[in-house]
């Protein structure tokens, strides 16, 4: 892929073992990856899915983050596990105390992957045995992974998958970038339906966001390419009651020959819809936006630019609480690292002034926001320090 190198200086965009017996947190973890995922249960536990030497491993921390217990390996076999800035584990958690992890095996093929689910019964105690989501098993792209357990107790895994483009090839016929698919549990991640194609033409390699409502609706939101290589935002929803359909989420009309590699973020809103986050590179001032998606008419709102894009401002994420909305995202120039938020006291109609919650000299992953028991904590793994848990008190 290519990417014109003015794009690319604007968006900073090209991202380039032992048996499974519990060990102690936090070791090593300048060594290892530093694209982690983390989640919070009803009880206030933070847990913290990670890789190290081709396993992922899961830890527990009861004291908001500080301090994580013995972790445990989702995977007894050790294997290439993608677990780079776009990509990385997840985990999820059920309302019955089952853990759910996920991660991108990275095949020997280019860009080729298969996705892995694992869970835990037993409050993370142990895992049974990992299988693969998807019924296709071609050496192919089946990369980046997202994981969503709703409130209704389904399952839901998506991922960006090239069958469709490399068919379509195959039969001399033009095809835009990768397509999605998504599989649903609905046995607490004993199986999984055969997986279900939600849109063609996605962007390559960009993440993809995913939320659900309290009855269970799974949103998904993507990077798509539109009519004319223009690569704007779009979304779906994942229901038992309706087929889903695609639906334009943004208008930037940035037509780009390549992936920027710059996920979306994804959130619930109180009462109207969702809350987007995203990078626009389109026009004389390309940067963050974030917008509110009316989940009825399906109109988003003008978009507000957020960040500093002289800083290569991206990566964003959300988190809703009710009428509170927090929004956080990285930005980085010569001296550093920085993790900037700010926060909505009123669906995102308004916005209090941006702070900065962490700087680092060294290498800082993307933001993930976490609802501990209401309140909103920014965790952030870090290169020199390992994860930094830091609750937002403005």
């Amino acid at each position: 892929m290519k990417l014109l190198l003015s794009q690319w200086l604007v968006a900073s965009v090209l991202c380039l073992v032992s048996a499974a017996q519990a060990h102690d947190g936090h070791a090593e973890h300048a060594s290892q990856p530093l694209a982690v995922s983390v989640a919070a249960d009803q009880a206030g536990r933070v847990w913290l899915a990670q890789v190290k030497h081709g396993q992922v491993w899961v830890s527990a921390s009861d004291d908001a983050g500080q301090h994580f217990g013995k972790e445990v390996a989702a995977n007894p076999t050790p294997m290439q596990i993608a677990a780079d800035a776009e990509a990385r584990p997840h985990i999820a958690l059920g309302a019955e105390g089952q853990v759910y992890v996920t991660w991108t095996e990275s095949l020997k093929k280019s860009y080729a992957g298969f996705i892995w689910f694992a869970r835990s019964v037993d409050g993370g105690k142990s895992f049974e045995a990992p299988y693969i989501v998807h019924q296709h098993r071609e050496e192919i792209t089946h990369r980046f992974d997202v994981l969503e357990a709703a409130a209704n107790g389904n399952i839901t895994v998506a991922w960006i998958d090239k069958r469709d483009a490399l068919a379509a090839k195959a039969a001399g016929k033009p095809y835009e970038g990768a397509a999605i698919y998504y599989a649903v549990s609905n046995d607490h991640g004993k199986s999984f339906s055969t997986e279900q194609k939600l849109a063609d033409s996605s962007c390559e390699c960009c993440r993809i966001a995913m939320t659900s409502k309290p009855d269970g609706t799974v949103a998904v939101l993507w990077r798509h390419v539109f009519d004319g290589g223009e690569r704007d935002h779009a979304m779906a929803e994942i229901s038992p009651a309706s087929k889903p359909v695609l639906v334009r989420a943004s208008y930037g009309h940035w037509k780009l020959d390549g992936c920027p590699h710059h996920g979306a973020a994804l959130a619930v809103g109180e009462g109207f819809g969702y809350h987007l986050a995203y990078f626009d590179g389109a026009g004389e001032k390309p940067g963050l936006r974030i917008a509110r998606m009316d989940g009825h008419a399906w109109v988003t709102s003008p978009p507000r630019r957020i960040g500093d894009a002289k800083k290569n401002a991206g990566h964003p994420a959300l988190l809703s609480v009710e009428d509170k909305v927090w929004v956080a995202w990285q930005e980085r120039d010569s001296t550093g690292y920085d993790i900037v938020a700010m926060a909505s006291l009123d669906g995102g109609r308004t916005w209090g002034a941006a702070v900065t919650m962490l700087h680092s000299s060294s290498k800082l992953d993307y933001p993930q926001w976490l609802n501990l028991q209401g309140k909103a904590i920014l965790a952030v793994n870090t290169a020199d320090k390992g994860l930094q848990v830091i609750p937002f008190t403005q």
